[in-house]
């Protein structure tokens, strides 16, 4: 789920908007040749199916997946105190700060899609996040003031990072001292790509790859179809199973994330404060877009899309992605119920 205060890469469950295949009670059961392995990382859990993995090979291949996860998770982990990122956001200079090619990437990324999508997606919004009470701070018992407000965007803005790629490697420069990096709506789809890569170079062609509801699928499940998924309906937590598929996709050998505020959020002197903050207003969203599902090749790209369609609302977000050939579907809470909107691009994934 992508989200500008998710807690990506910390010790916290998330909920997720993306019903895929439920992790196994057992490490390795397979069924007619599908192994799935299941395990926790960033924050949540990680489940894999894969088809045609021996089981000979289940304990080699897992293990070389958790490294790569914990990998990704030392890199760019804003909850490690050592990780690449937390160092760079604790630098108080405007020096270059060594990162790995792997951040470089998520990073440059991130700054490419906030110019695309005109910085409604804002790695840079976390000043914001905690002074509306989403992030690791403490809730506030009152709207924020004008100054508050004025005083935590004046340290945030994509501007104000830069990536610097050189002969020795990469680097990662701030103007300002107070910027802080969050990647949270967009690395843990980079790792679930990482994923799907590793098993791909090691032949292992047909598998379905999700952390945490960010998918990626490849090939063919076991019974020698393409992998179906489904788009959660929003509902209440008590709703029964069989009430939660909202749509479900063939998606081909793409990445699906989706995006949702339709239940984290709380009251404050009467007003119902979203979690997902618009970084241009430095304030909660206030229309009823209550998920957005994105279908692209790299699930890093889905999962950033996902968030910055979120913040840009029904009509804003239905005119980005036509206009981008993007797949994406929307679902708007209105007085009936929920409205469904759709690209062109999405409906050649619809299962009748």
């Amino acid at each position: 789920m992508s989200s500008y205060i998710t807690k990506w890469l910390a010790p916290v469950g998330l909920a997720f908007l993306l019903v895929a295949c439920k992790p196994a009670d057992i490490n390795g059961a397979s069924t007619n040749g599908e192994q799935h392995l299941t395990g926790n990382t960033m924050g949540t859990y990680y489940s894999i199916k894969i088809v045609g993995l021996k089981a000979a090979r289940v304990e080699a291949i897992q293990s070389s997946i958790e490294l790569r996860l914990d990998k990704v998770n030392q890199q760019m982990s804003t909850y490690l105190a050592d990780s690449e990122l937390s160092q760079f956001n604790q630098l108080t200079s405007a020096e270059g700060f060594s990162v790995s090619a792997d951040t470089a990437k998520v990073v440059t990324a991130a700054l490419q899609l906030g110019r695309q999508t005109e910085q409604t997606l804002d790695v840079t919004v976390g000043p914001l996040v905690n002074l509306w009470g989403f992030g690791p701070d403490e809730r506030p018992v009152q709207v924020p003031s004008a100054q508050q407000l004025s005083q935590a965007q004046a340290q945030t803005g994509l501007g104000h990072l830069r990536v610097e790629y050189a002969l020795d490697g990469q680097y990662l420069y701030k103007a300002i001292p107070e910027l802080y990096v969050d990647l949270s709506s967009i690395a843990k789809g980079f790792g679930v790509d990482v994923i799907s890569e590793y098993l791909s170079e090691q032949g292992l062609t047909n598998h379905l790859v999700e952390i945490g509801g960010e998918l990626r699928l490849s090939g063919h499940n076991r019974h020698n179809k393409p992998w179906t998924v489904a788009v959660e309906k929003p509902h209440n937590s008590d709703s029964r199973s069989d009430e939660l598929v909202q749509q479900v996709l063939v998606a081909g050998n793409n990445s699906v994330a989706t995006s949702g505020d339709y239940r984290n959020y709380y009251e404050v002197d009467g007003q119902r404060l979203s979690h997902t903050i618009d970084p241009q207003t430095g304030q909660p969203i206030t229309h009823n877009l209550a998920s957005v599902t994105v279908i692209d090749p790299s699930c890093m790209i889905a999962d950033g899309l996902a968030t910055a369609l979120t913040v840009m609302g029904p009509e804003k977000a239905l005119a980005f992605a036509e206009q981008h050939e993007l797949a994406v579907y929307l679902l708007t809470k209105t007085d009936d119920g929920f409205r469904v909107d759709m690209t062109s691009a999405f409906k050649k994934y619809l299962r009748g």
